[in-house]
Parts: structure tokens; sequence; C-alpha cells
């Protein structure tokens, strides 16, 4: 507690900020109830120990080393509203001392799920090109402009992760009556099963899906795992929608494949962001693209203050915290994503 009564908090949410992840309403709420204290993530550690002993929550994910973790005697939980876990903390020290270790990235699934659905109806149908060359005047009417479309309706898809963001992925395709075949060794069949959709090992997703949905985390097992292979490996004139992370891709072998005709693909994430202006995959036809903005919608910033107020209330009740989702102390340190850089 400080001076005044009310507990401590440190917000150092880069590169978030407050006023983008709480409303006015709920930014006024957490002054009232928790002394703030603003500081740059880099600076966190450095504070005064007679500071340090007194926080109780970190708003962000600052890099913590032991003797900062060590002064932090009433540190009860760090709410990470990046959302990335990256491996700038010790925590097996976190989890021996029972301090929680809690992310927002449940509030992007039900956005990025949408956009992965537009972009593969786009694929599906070429609507972009199509307005395009509508704009020109070089439009094809009727079934002439539709000479490469398909459905997805009915479609055989594959979905490689099924994280938060594949369960929405999953429930927004719920109408098209896909057979749905999922790929993720972390998780158990009986659970992916009682999702309504298939287990399958990668090569069987690969070779047997119209349209491929990645949204998988990179880890320290998996980085560039979706390579050359695994696109020779795709049927002829497959989509492949990349939503969660480039780091699980080799990039150069993807835009190979969608050169070479084999496949079609989308991404809303790319190997650096900002892209270079002159990098090839801004001109590469059959290679749509989104500019890291598939979950980057207003609703769901406030909503990570709103599960961050929520979860500080139940804490300060000796409760656990239950709307961020806990950072597993098995598979913290293997993940890989790097954080976000721009909104």
């Amino acid at each position: 507690m400080t001076e005044r009564g009310r507990p401590l908090v440190i917000s150092a949410p880069e590169p978030r900020t407050l006023d983008l992840i709480f409303t006015p309403a709920a930014r006024a709420e957490l002054h009232a109830r928790y002394e703030i204290l603003e500081v740059a993530a880099d600076a966190v550690a450095a504070l005064d120990p007679a500071v340090l002993k007194n926080v109780r929550y970190i708003i962000g994910q600052p890099p913590l080393d032991h003797a900062a973790l060590d002064a932090m005697t009433s540190l009860r939980c760090i709410l990470n509203v990046e959302s990335n876990l990256i491996n700038n903390m010790p925590y097996d020290v976190l989890f021996a001392r029972g301090i929680h270790v809690v992310t927002t990235g449940q509030v992007f699934a039900e956005p990025v799920a949408e956009l992965g659905l537009a972009l593969a109806l786009n694929l599906a149908r070429g609507i972009v090109d199509a307005d395009l060359d509508f704009r020109e005047g070089r439009e094809r009417w009727g079934g002439d402009g539709n000479r490469s479309a398909r459905l997805l309706s009915g479609a055989e898809v594959g979905i490689i992760g099924f994280g938060d963001l594949g369960k929405a992925l999953n429930r927004v395709l719920a109408g098209f009556r896909c057979r749905t075949r999922v790929f993720d060794p972390w998780q158990p069949r009986s659970l992916l099963i009682d999702q309504g959709v298939e287990p399958a090992d990668l090569q069987t997703v690969l070779a047997q899906s119209d349209f491929i949905f990645v949204v998988a985390s990179v880890t320290s097992e998996n980085q560039g795992f979706l390579n050359a292979d695994a696109f020779a490996a795709m049927r002829e004139g497959a989509a492949f929608i990349l939503l969660s992370r480039a780091g699980v891709v080799d990039f150069d072998a993807l835009m190979a494949a969608v050169a070479s005709g084999h496949i079609v693909a989308a991404s809303d994430v790319f190997p650096e962001e900002p892209l270079p202006l002159d990098h090839p995959v801004r001109t590469l036809n059959g290679f749509l693209r989104s500019a890291h903005r598939a979950g980057a919608l207003d609703s769901a910033f406030f909503k990570m203050g709103d599960m961050v107020l929520e979860d500080l209330d139940l804490m300060d009740r000796g409760l656990p915290p239950m709307r961020c989702r806990r950072a597993e102390r098995e598979t913290v340190s293997r993940m890989r994503s790097k954080p976000v850089t721009v909104n």
C-alpha cells in the first residue's frame, strides 16, 4: 500500500498506452482505486527498492531481473497487455513465488478470425481484384469474372494452431459447413473433437485442405516450420491464410510458392513491420496483403482494460484472476513471438 492507502500499480504497457486500452471512464476508475506510477518499461527494474517493495501489480511486460523481483515483495500479478509473452523476466521465480502472469491476447481472437474469414472469401472470389478491374474499366461480367472462383462452403479446411484464435476461427466458419482438420501438438485430441474438428497431423492438413489458416504462436520448436516442403505438399491452387506470426513461416518459400502459381496466399503479418517499401511481396500477384490490422480495433483494446480492471478487483479480494489468461510455466519460456511495434 502507498501512503494514501491505495495499492501501487506500475504502468509500463508499451507498446500500448493507458489511453489506448482504457476508456475514459475505465481509466478514471483505475486511478480512483490505485496509485498509478507510469514508467518507461526499460526503467522499471532500476526504480528505487523502496518503491519496488510496495508494487502490487504491473500493467505491461517490462524486463525484470532477479534483483528487481527480490525487491518486489508485495507483487501479486504481471498483467501483460502486449499479449505476446517474451522471455525477458525470470518466470521460474515468478511461478515459485506464486505471482500470476496473465495476458489479454484473447481479446484479439474474434476480430482476427473475422478478418481471416474475409481474406479467405476474397481469395476464393477475387473481390479486391474485381473491384480494381472495375475502377479501371476492365471488369469482366458474370461468369467471365468467375473463371477461378470457388466456394468456401463445403470446402476442406485446415487450421494450424487451436488456441483462442483457432477456436474463434472455427466458430466463424461454422455456417460454411466445412470439413475442418486441425493440427496442434499442444492440444489433446478430445478437446479438438469436442470443438467439432478433426485432429490431424501436419502433412494431412497440408495435403488435404482447400484453405489453410495459420494461427499458431511462434515457439522455440516451430520457427520457420512451414517451409518450401510444406508449401509443395499443399494442393494445387490451395489458399494459405497467415494470421498469427510470420515467424512460423519461411516467408521467402511462401512467396516462391505463390509466384510459381502453386498456391494463393494472404497475410496480416510480415517478417518486418512496417514492411520496407521495396519488399517483393508488395507487388506479388496472388498474394493478398493486410498491414497487421486484424485485431487492432478500439473495441478489442478497450476490452483489454475492462479485463484488467475485473482481474485487479478479484485479486484485491484474495481471489485468482479469471478474465485474463494465465501463462503456463511449462510453455511460457518457449514462446518466441516478437513484440508488436505498430498498432
